[in-house]
Parts: structure tokens; sequence; C-alpha cells
């Protein structure tokens, strides 16, 4: 029997790499014939693994993370029909079944039938159904037919993997927050948010037509690695009100769209610089998106922050200025990303060399084995995309 090594929780600020369970075609005591066994050829690091790793959600010890996986099948059930032994394949990191309402709808985010507590599941993530995460060697996927993504030839795919490897979520999510926000040929966009999933959606973006692209960061690194792929960036650290600093650049001070790539642990800037205010992008998204306008929202809010500053907070309760929203008859979206929504057309957009994702996010290879210094440098702010090879058999 092959071992198998991953990345688990173990307090808060701290990960490490230990021997865990060789997965199995099981799901508790009942066979699982549906699913699949994956070599992984690459795992990556995600600001929602770092909400847990911070000891902002109610993650326990023992958790192994990793929701990001690409990899290669080495064993399938009885009942897979469609994905063969050998196949190069990406998994989208919302788990569905396939057969639920929401499932058949197109709603993969929120199945109702792999998670007992709520809907949607993922893998490795704290009240997302328990499931085994995939900054590992090897793991399990269920329903396989329905899940994965194949790619249509290995050898192009081993060229491309640091570019297919965003397809199981920071890409989706990225394009998904830019769909809902409404982005076309020509719009004005405000991106808040410089990590990975908010330079995903500024490509994303670009590759819907976008005019201009405004990224906005305290992170002065980040927002620099945004203007190197042809975003308008807004530092929120000078003073400058941001309305004013989008006057600057379109000559209005509103956008079309609005994406919030930030999410529950955001900071505020101005008189407010160096607290921490939840709701801050929400209401920054109502000030400067235009009346009618739309607003994307792929980033992370929880129901439950113990390390919340407030104990409304702590219940995921947060002060918005909803009466501005309703005023100016915005349109919300929220929720976790539907992956298989968009995973294929975006393979074919890598393939093809429509995108450059994995310039775009900055990729840096790094082993399992260093996962944990990929937390801690992350976590820093640096303008990095992580992405795990635990086999060493990516060349970049």
């Amino acid at each position: 029997m092959c071992k198998n090594h991953g990345v688990s929780y173990v307090e808060p600020g701290k990960v490490e790499v230990t021997e865990i369970d060789y997965p199995k075609l099981a799901l508790g005591d009942r066979k699982c014939e549906h699913g699949v066994i994956l070599k992984i050829v690459a795992t990556n690091i995600c600001g929602s693994d770092q909400h847990m790793v911070r000891g902002r959600t109610t993650a326990e010890k023992g958790l192994v993370l990793g929701h990001e996986i690409t990899g290669e099948v080495i064993e399938c059930g009885r009942d897979v029909e469609f994905i063969k032994k050998g196949d190069m394949v990406s998994v989208p990191f919302n788990i569905a079944c396939g057969r639920c309402r929401n499932c058949k709808a197109g709603l993969t985010g929120i199945c109702l039938n792999v998670n007992g507590d709520r809907a949607g599941a993922a893998y490795g993530y704290v009240d997302m159904g328990g499931w085994i995460g995939g900054q590992a060697e090897y793991v399990m996927v269920p329903y396989a037919d329905f899940n994965l993504l194949k790619f249509p030839d290995k050898d192009q795919a081993m060229e491309k993997i640091l570019d297919l490897t965003m397809l199981s979520d920071i890409l989706p999510t990225g394009f998904h927050g830019a769909v809902t926000a409404g982005v076309t040929v020509g719009s004005v966009v405000y991106v808040a948010g410089a990590g990975p999933v908010g330079l995903a959606c500024a490509a994303s973006c670009h590759l819907l037509g976008a005019a201009v692209v405004i990224v906005g960061d305290l992170n002065e690194e980040r927002l620099a690695h945004a203007r190197s792929f042809g975003c308008e960036t807004i530092n929120l650290t000078n003073g400058i009100p941001v309305e004013e600093q989008i006057a600057m650049i379109v000559g209005i001070p509103e956008v079309d769209c609005f994406v919030d790539c930030v999410g529950f642990e955001a900071s505020g800037h101005g008189a407010n610089a160096g607290k921490e205010m939840p709701a801050v992008v929400l209401n920054q998204a109502m000030a400067i998106t235009r009346a009618g306008g739309q607003i994307g929202i792929p980033g992370l809010y929880v129901t439950e922050d113990p390390g919340a500053k407030d104990e409304a907070a702590k219940q995921g309760s947060l002060k918005i200025r909803f009466g501005l929203g309703w005023a100016k008859s915005h349109s919300f979206h929220t929720g976790q990303t539907p992956v298989m929504k968009y995973h294929k057309q975006l393979m074919n957009a890598i393939l093809f060399d429509k995108i450059d994702i994995a310039k775009a996010v900055n990729v840096e290879v790094i082993s399992l084995q260093d996962a944990p210094r990929g937390y801690e440098e992350f976590d820093s702010g640096v303008a990095k995309k992580f992405v795990i090879d635990p086999h060493g058999i990516i060349t970049s």
C-alpha cells in the first residue's frame, strides 16, 4: 500500500505535513463505486485556507487542507463509465452529486446531497461535509463522471499545468465574480483585492472585454503585479478617497461593475487604517458602483468568525448600508462559485492562449514539505500564488 502525506491544520498560525491515510473508494462504511483515486499533480494554497489557518473559523485540529486539486486518475470505482485510469483531470473545489435539484440546475456550489449539515461541500474545508483535503499526494474524488474535467491531451496538459491548475478554483471564481458583476465589452470595473482571486478576476475582466480594470488594495507589491498585466491600481493607504482616485482614472467617481475579492477579513483605510472592518468592502461597493450597476461577491463571508472583534461579526452579522444599495437598484450576487459552469470554457481559453493566468497570479511552485513555508509567506502578503508539487513532476 502506498503511503500518503498531507498538509494538516494544527493551531492558529501553524500547519504541518503529516502521514495520513491512503484514500479508499469508500464513504464511511460503504463503497464509493462512483469515485476515483487521484495521484495529485498540483494542488494550491488558497486564501480561503488562510482563513482557517489564522483561526478565523471553527476548523478543528488535524483537518487535512486543500481544495484546489489537479491530478492523474490511478484507480476507478466500478460505476465510473467515462473517466479512465491515466486521465489527467481538474477537480472542481465544489463536491457535487449531479443528481439533486440544484446540481441539475447548474448550482453545483450548493449541492444538496454531499454535506449532511448544509447545502454545498468542498474538500478540506470546515463545515463543508468532512471531505479529506487535497494538499496531499493522493485523494479520493466522488461522483467522478460528473465532477471531473478531463484534459484533452496529457502532454499538452503538463506543458500548461501551471495555468490549468487554476481551473479548480481561483480562475472560475474570479471569472464568476466578473460575470455576476455584469462585466462585458467596454465595462469600467473595480476589483477590490489584489490577492490571487482578485488578480484572477482582473485577468478575467480583460478576457470579457472590459475597457478599464481598476484594482484596489493596501499592498503595493500586489498592486505592482496587477499593473504588470495592464490594470489600473488604487493604493488604499495613500489617504485619497477611493471615489477621487477613480475619477482621476476614468473622469467620474463611479464604476459600472464592482467585484469584492476580499471578504470578511477586510481592513479599513484612511481614518480607519489598521482597523478590522468586515463590511468595509461591501459598503464601498455600494458607494462607488453606478445606479443600476452590479456587484459580484466571490470574496468569502462566514456564518461564524470566532476571531472577530465584535459579537455581531462573530455570528456573521455585518453592518452594511443596504439602504444605499437599494436606492441605487444594485444587484448583489454572493456564494460559492459553481466551477463546472465555467471550467471547460476557461480550459479552452488557456489551451488556446487567450489567458495567461499563471503569470497573472505569479505562480511559485513548491514541494509538499515546503507547504508550511508557503503558508507563512502567503500570509505575509507576498504577491504570489503557491502551487504545491507533491511528487516533484512539474518542470517550470
